[in-house]
């Protein structure tokens, strides 16, 4: 598991208004972390635009319009982690390292 690879996660069980279902997810930690722990810290992806939103990074994926859910960021258990769809291009991986350290950076 590599940093910026999109795959399929398993989210369920949830709480209040995380994201559920199998969905694509981006790997967002560090190669060196993906190494050593039994965790991965991702981003999921959604099929329901909301362009507005500045914690929204749209892409496309599987050929198909999506956007990457900055907001709702979470660590997973590699067991939920599953096939790969490919990665991020350098340019959205490049936009998605922005956001984060937007949203998550010191200001």
């Amino acid at each position: 598991m590599k940093r910026y690879e999109v795959r399929w996660a398993r989210l369920e069980p949830v709480e209040g208004a995380e994201m559920g279902k199998t969905r694509p997810v981006v790997i967002v930690s560090r190669d060196e972390f993906n190494e050593r722990l039994r965790t991965v810290t991702v981003c999921p992806l959604t099929s329901q635009l909301h362009p507005q939103w500045q914690t929204r990074l749209q892409v496309t994926c599987d050929g198909q319009p999506a956007e990457i859910a900055v907001d709702h960021i979470r660590s997973l258990s590699k067991q939920r982690v599953g096939p790969l769809l490919g990665p991020l291009s350098a340019e959205d991986a490049a936009a998605l390292r922005h956001l984060i350290a937007l949203m998550y950076g010191e200001p």
